[in-house]
């Protein structure tokens, strides 16, 4: 069962949003980093932080966090190259992953201790955001136990599929990188790595489930309420 915690609900906080549309992950990388420095350097002169909320899609591209296994990628860099699709290795949580057109990012640089909120509690409300966000539109998904995200079927290890990854990095309780959630995603994509890790489990997109492309658009306004109301009670 989801929940919020109480201390939480004691808490109001203000957040700046941006939507940087359509953007090169390296961009957006340097962006976000310059965004959490200043965060950190406000934090170090006691000075208010501002708790930023980021969207933006980026054009195919693969991720590796610091504990990101290379057996995890399928292909080689030069093959990727010629496929279309970038390659990093950053500092986020989580293992390898993929992003592109169609895909949802969020990018949250926030202060958790203006929230009260650890770190384990952060991502618990990252993944509500999701959840709530998906029941929307009539489709159930859940967490799954060992792993973080958000998933459909995880009572079934042979339906089992991810449709939104999560990996964030903090340091001294503010937070950057954040949460893919696949809305008119092309999975093939996927088939070029080990999504997570995961070889045993599949992922998916909005527009599988639902048979049908969805506005990107709406659902943006429909998740920035949902941050609203999660993260500004």
């Amino acid at each position: 069962m989801s929940y919020v915690p109480m201390c939480f609900k004691k808490r109001k906080q203000i957040m700046n949003f941006i939507d940087w549309g359509i953007i090169p992950y390296s961009t957006a990388y340097e962006k976000q980093k310059e965004l959490f420095e200043q965060a950190l350097n406000a934090k170090s002169n006691n000075q208010k932080v501002n708790n930023t909320l980021i969207f933006c899609e980026h054009p195919h591209v693969i991720t590796v966090g610091k504990n990101g296994k290379f057996s995890n990628l399928l292909y080689s860099e030069n093959i990727l190259k010629d496929k279309g699709v970038s390659l990093f290795h950053i500092n986020r949580g989580g293992d390898v992953t993929y992003h592109g057109p169609g895909q949802l990012v969020v990018y949250p640089i926030f202060n958790l201790e203006s929230f009260q909120l650890g770190l384990k509690s952060y991502i618990h409300l990252l993944e509500e955001v999701i959840i709530r966000l998906l029941a929307g539109y009539g489709i159930k998904s859940e967490r799954l136990e060992g792993a973080s995200g958000v998933w459909l079927d995880t009572d079934n290890p042979q339906k089992a599929r991810k449709i939104c990854a999560i990996g964030v990095k903090t340091s001294r309780y503010v937070t950057m990188h954040g949460l893919a959630l696949n809305i008119n995603t092309d999975l093939n994509y996927f088939r070029l790595i080990n999504p997570c890790g995961f070889i045993d489990k599949g992922v998916t997109s909005m527009q599988i489930e639902l048979g049908k492309e969805i506005d990107l658009n709406v659902v943006k306004k429909q998740l920035l309420e949902i941050f609203k109301d999660i993260f500004q009670q």
